[in-house]
């Protein structure tokens, strides 16, 4: 059983703590947060003491990990402390906003030697699962094209003075909310990503946040791909991989269609599952000498360099090749 404390008890920070009551796995022990007040009655509801503090955390022995849902431009930081005081370490994604940051604080753990894992949830997605076998069994054939698109509300749900309307938290637009999940997916897919050429812009959004962003993408592999992230809409999901031998689409994050070269399409439809859970599960596993974590940290590294890239690009209407 891992020993975790919880950094943030926003709603994700509640949520993160809500989905692994009742684990074997992993438990939370204590919570540090900039607004006590507002959050000591969950804590109290969970039964572990909460510190304004994040040094009380790290200062305590018996706690083995940390648990961050703090705002984006902290995460560096918070990453290379829980390094420096032993704790493993599990981060809400984006990882970092850029590569420089990013490498640090990967560097920072490999010197520790303690567990890294970025909280990508849509790994852990069931029909995520089934269409990351199909591709790299080779059963669509040789990958050439892979698309996606993750949009929703956010910038019109939040208010405009909240942390993640603001554009130094939201680089990118929809990337740091969204988008980033759709590209972590395509990396686990078919590798790191080599170029992008993007857009972004703001066009009906109240907060200072880029609210349409679309980019073309190139990967290592060679595959090209296409990915756009809305924040001013309706929610939609969709994950698009095209083969020589036919082609996977996940729409909504449970309804897998496959169709082979000449055939004719057939879909499934997943049932939910916690996702959430299960990368938490997954990263206490990791902690305690288990499987690894599936998100590597190059791959934590290219998706930070990537945010970094993708407002690059717009800001000077280019292709920006990743270093």
């Amino acid at each position: 059983m891992l020993r975790a404390a919880i950094v943030g008890l926003g709603a994700w920070g509640q949520r993160l703590v809500n989905s692994v009551q009742g684990s074997d796995r992993i438990r939370f022990v204590a919570g540090a947060t900039r607004t006590v007040e507002a959050s000591a009655g969950f804590a109290r509801e969970k039964g572990f003491p909460l510190h304004a503090d994040y040094r009380k955390v790290l200062e305590d022995p018996d706690i083995e990990a940390v648990v961050l849902a703090t705002p984006h431009s902290l995460h560096a930081q918070h990453v290379k402390e829980a390094a420096a005081a032993g704790k493993h370490i599990y981060v809400e994604k984006p990882f970092t906003l850029d590569r420089a940051s990013a490498e640090a604080a990967v560097a920072a753990c490999r010197r520790a030697h303690v567990t890294l894992a970025v909280g990508l949830n849509r790994r852990f997605r069931t029909a995520m699962v089934e269409l990351r076998r199909l591709v790299t069994s080779n059963a669509l054939g040789q990958v050439l094209h892979i698309e996606g698109s993750h949009h929703g509300p956010l910038a019109v749900a939040r208010s405009v003075e909240h942390w993640r309307s603001q554009r130094s938290e939201a680089p990118g637009g929809g990337m740091t909310a969204k988008g980033v999940h759709v590209l972590d997916l395509m990396v686990s897919m078919v590798g790191h990503v080599r170029s992008i050429n993007a857009l972004c812009e703001r066009r009906v959004s109240a907060a200072d946040v880029d609210d349409v962003t679309a980019m073309t993408l190139r990967f290592t592999s060679g595959v090209s791909g296409y990915l756009s992230t809305v924040l001013t809409t309706a929610y939609y999901w969709r994950l698009h991989v095209l083969g020589a031998g036919g082609w996977a689409e996940v729409r909504d994050e449970r309804v897998l269609t496959t169709c082979e070269t000449g055939g004719r399409p057939t879909m499934i439809e997943y049932p939910e599952n916690d996702s959430v859970r299960a990368e938490l599960e997954a990263f206490a596993e990791a902690a305690t000498g288990g499987e690894p974590y599936p998100v590597t940290g190059e791959d934590a590294i290219n998706s930070a360099a990537a945010i970094e890239a993708v407002v690059r690009s717009a800001a000077t209407k280019t292709e920006v090749v990743l270093e």
